[in-house]
């Protein structure tokens, strides 16, 4: 590969690209044997597994969990029925992508949007490997793209057809940046996603606030929630002292970090959104992954997904 190709890779996306990725879709642990329910009793998985469908109602027998007890068919009879399910066969994967302004930007590496294709494409591939469905939100400063779950091929080509012809691949530097573009995704996920869905969200989850906060608690109490956070080594950290350009391909700015104090306040920024993310993880029982634009996507999903979980 030419270093021209390296470099379009890191900032761009294409279809041929993410299509290449379903060779590895057998090598991400997404099946129910692997990583959503108990594992021969030697530690207890925080996923919730497969969804539940309704069978049928039959009369209550002693030691029936009183909670599936069905009201309906109980005060209709005048006697007490409980409600029976069967797993279903098929689980709804989501991908919630974040192609927002933020996004497009990296010192080392992919530009925080590749790594997300790239992590949605190897998701799709995955899920659908696993007999599973594909759909999700991909959303941007100014655009929400919805996508019902639909299984085989078609479901992971369509999902990458719609990153690599998403808008903000042509607009992201002059659009103007929407502080609630994140929150009405949000909304609109909770309307697609039905209980037992498995849900991945790629983003840096810039602008998190407190609605944004309760929307993804109230996802995460009937849904499984995996949160991939990508970060660059610069939002982390900012170098030695020194004078430095950095440009968003329109604008240019000198970056002074001679400043310590400036240094150690930059630091603490990244450190606290951290720190939040980490806290909203443990209170919505939502499985928190942490992704450098350095690292390899496909490595980055095998260490966070193939990990036993406890609660």
């Amino acid at each position: 590969m030419s270093q021209k190709d390296h470099i379009n890779e890191a900032i761009e996306i294409s279809v041929p690209t993410l299509v290449r990725l379903s060779r590895f879709a057998a090598f991400l642990p997404l099946g129910a044997d692997k990583i959503l329910a108990r594992q021969s009793g030697d530690y207890q998985s925080p996923f919730k597994g497969r969804g539940m469908e309704f069978d049928e109602s039959r009369l209550y027998q002693a030691g029936d969990d009183i909670r599936n007890i069905d009201w309906r068919v109980t005060a209709r009879t005048g006697k007490t029925h409980t409600k029976l399910f069967r797993e279903e066969r098929e689980r709804q994967i989501f991908l919630w992508v974040d192609l927002r302004a933020s996004m497009f930007f990296a010192t080392k590496g992919k530009y925080k949007a590749v790594m997300a294709s790239r992590m949605a494409s190897l998701l799709a591939w995955s899920a659908i490997h696993h007999g599973d469905r594909v759909g999700g939100v991909i959303f941007s400063d100014d655009s929400h793209h919805e996508l019902k779950p639909q299984r085989g091929k078609t479901g992971a080509l369509r999902m990458i057809n719609n990153l690599v012809k998403h808008p903000s691949w042509r607009s992201s530097a002059a659009v103007v940046r929407d502080k609630t573009a994140g929150m009405r995704s949000l909304v609109r996920l909770r309307r697609l996603a039905r209980p037992g869905s498995m849900i991945f969200m790629m983003s840096d989850f810039r602008n998190l606030d407190d609605k944004m906060e309760s929307q993804l608690i109230l996802l995460s109490r009937h849904t499984d929630v995996v949160m991939v956070l990508i970060y660059d080594q610069l939002e982390q950290a900012l170098p030695s002292a020194g004078l430095y350009r950095v440009s968003n391909g329109e604008e240019e700015i000198m970056l002074d970090t001679y400043d310590h104090q400036r240094l150690e306040s930059y630091r603490a920024h990244f450190v606290t959104h951290r720190q939040r993310l980490e806290r909203l993880a443990k209170t919505g029982s939502i499985h928190l992954i942490n992704c450098s634009t350095e690292d390899d996507a496909l490595s980055v999903l095998q260490s966070g997904l193939g990990k036993k979980i406890k609660r």
